[in-house]
């Protein structure tokens, strides 16, 4: 029989040891942390207590299952995982709980296309927390990348970062480029299982590239409540046709969710030497190129051109893409932007729907041949697409709602939108500006359901409004159908059908 002070002495040995083991116990199962801190050092034993100095001798030693946290501080290093964790056990590198670890690129060389932190070639990875950053040159024909994830990799979640002032200075002729992060499939072996969520990119020089960049055989994927702005080029960029992947039936994203994001103040023009001179060509959202990419739930606004679901590149179209519950205002161009660029390329916009956007006030500028491109602007190629549910909301001195620019093109479906302007109205199709409604119909072919002149009553026209009242003519008025696929939420996250009905827009007015 065990007596009542040995139990005791026992009980106050284990509490003892647990409390000082580097090492806690989470479920069933010891996960070492190994720490990390500017005033450690790699001879260390990485416990609590006696911390390494560098992030890379964390991660050299952290096996499956296992933590490399980070103390406050700023870590000049190349931070590169060399060992992948396994099913549901992920190596993971995070900063400590509310204290600031930065990862900076000050002083370090930029050597052709390099991340600041890579993943290449590992799975089961979490970066988590980090502030990424200062990772700059000037020589001709680089790349930096704040954080690169190539060759293969998979199971990567990359959560709460903050990236910036990643920036390639060189002039717009000499090559210049950089991402904030890239993904990019370069290899046989799709890169897939990629979660990029709830970071912060901003004041980045990216040149001619993107902020956030999806490109090369990457097969699934989701960016989701990221915010970026202050940017040069292209916010957000799902892309198809490039020199990512040597396999051109590799060489495209697809199947991809980018949702809940916002995206603003993306400007060509900004930056030591402009990648853009005269106009904002800069989209905010873009599926370049890409397949099987939905686009929803998201905020666009002061970036070039808002949405695009466009292609760059021959024989890459860009297709079976869901652009919906979005809202889109304030843009310098155009608002949502379909097919190949006019005189450039064929590539084209296929079997993809714009349906249940909110578009307001864009326009804000002329485009490239002085014209106005509109709300919503369809140019080569564009075939069987749907275009429905939206509310299209111009400004009064511009007020074009849809320009179907070029002539070829054909079996694109419009209808249920809703076209208010309070001054100038018109369309244009195959070229031909439209002053009428009925004349729009007839050209178009259809529209049949939608309303025209009539004020769709938002809460407010200033952010965040854009949102209609109960008694608007869009609410539930929309149409209902699988083929429109307006998805199960609205801009807010509330159902985006009621009773079996669907309003007009982005917002279902609950």
């Amino acid at each position: 029989m065990v007596s009542l002070p040995s139990v005791l002495w026992v009980l106050q040995l284990v509490l003892f040891i647990s409390c000082k083991s580097s090492s806690p116990i989470l479920g069933n199962e010891q996960n070492r942390i190994y720490f990390i801190s500017p005033n450690g050092s790699d001879d260390n034993d990485g416990s609590f207590e006696t911390p390494f100095k560098t992030i890379n001798k964390g991660l050299l030693l952290a096996e499956p299952g296992e933590t490399v946290m980070v103390r406050e501080g700023i870590y000049r290093e190349k931070v590169v995982f060399g060992k992948s964790g396994i099913k549901d056990k992920y190596i993971t590198l995070k900063a400590y709980s509310g204290e600031k670890a930065v990862i900076s690129g000050e002083g370090l060389p930029v050597n052709g296309g390099e991340g600041l932190v890579g993943i290449h070639n590992v799975r089961w990875i979490v970066l988590e927390g980090f502030d990424i950053c200062d990772f700059k040159t000037l020589a001709p024909w680089t790349n930096p990348d704040g954080i690169l994830v190539n060759e293969g990799a998979d199971h990567i979640i990359i959560r709460n970062n903050r990236v910036y002032n990643i920036e390639n200075n060189c002039k717009p002729e000499d090559g210049r480029s950089a991402h904030a992060i890239q993904i990019i499939g370069n290899t046989s072996d799709a890169v897939t299982d990629i979660l990029i969520e709830e970071n912060e990119i901003f004041d980045c020089n990216t040149g001619y590239s993107e902020n956030l960049t999806i490109n090369g055989y990457v097969d699934g994927f989701t960016i989701r409540k990221n915010k970026v702005y202050n940017g040069e080029n292209i916010g957000i960029d799902a892309a198809g046709g490039y020199g990512a992947n040597p396999n051109p039936s590799l060489n495209y994203a697809r199947n991809g969710l980018i949702s809940e994001n916002e995206v603003f103040d993306i400007d060509g023009r900004k930056g030591p030497i402009p990648a853009y001179s005269e106009h904002n060509g800069a989209i905010g959202i873009y599926v370049d190129g890409a397949r099987n990419i939905t686009v929803e739930r998201n905020k666009v606004y002061r970036v070039g051109r808002g949405i695009g679901i466009v292609s760059e590149t021959d024989n890459f179209p860009t297709e079976h893409c869901h652009v919906r519950n979005n809202l889109v205002y304030h843009c310098s161009l155009v608002g949502i932007y379909m097919g190949g660029y006019v005189g450039y390329t064929g590539g084209g916009t296929n079997h993809c729907t714009v349906v249940n956007n909110t578009l307001f006030h864009n326009s804000m500028e002329l485009g490239y041949s002085n014209d106005v491109e509109g709300e919503i602007r369809l140019t080569e190629n564009c075939h069987n697409n749907r275009i429905a549910n939206n509310i299209i909301y111009p400004r009064p001195d511009r007020g074009l709602f849809i320009n179907k620019l070029t002539e070829n093109g054909a079996d694109n479906f419009f209808d249920a939108n809703l076209y208010f302007s309070t001054g100038i109205s018109r369309w244009v199709w195959d070229g031909k500006e439209l002053l009428e409604f009925d004349d729009w119909q007839r050209a178009c072919g259809g529209d049949r359901s939608s309303i025209y002149g009539v004020d769709p009553e938002f809460k407010s026209l200033t952010i965040p409004g854009l949102h209609i009242q109960s008694t608007s003519p869009a609410f539930q008025m929309g149409i209902v159908e699988e083929s429109y696929s307006s998805g199960p939420l609205d801009i807010d996250g509330e159902s985006r059908t009621k009773d079996n009905k669907i309003s007009i827009g982005a917002d279902e007015c609950h």
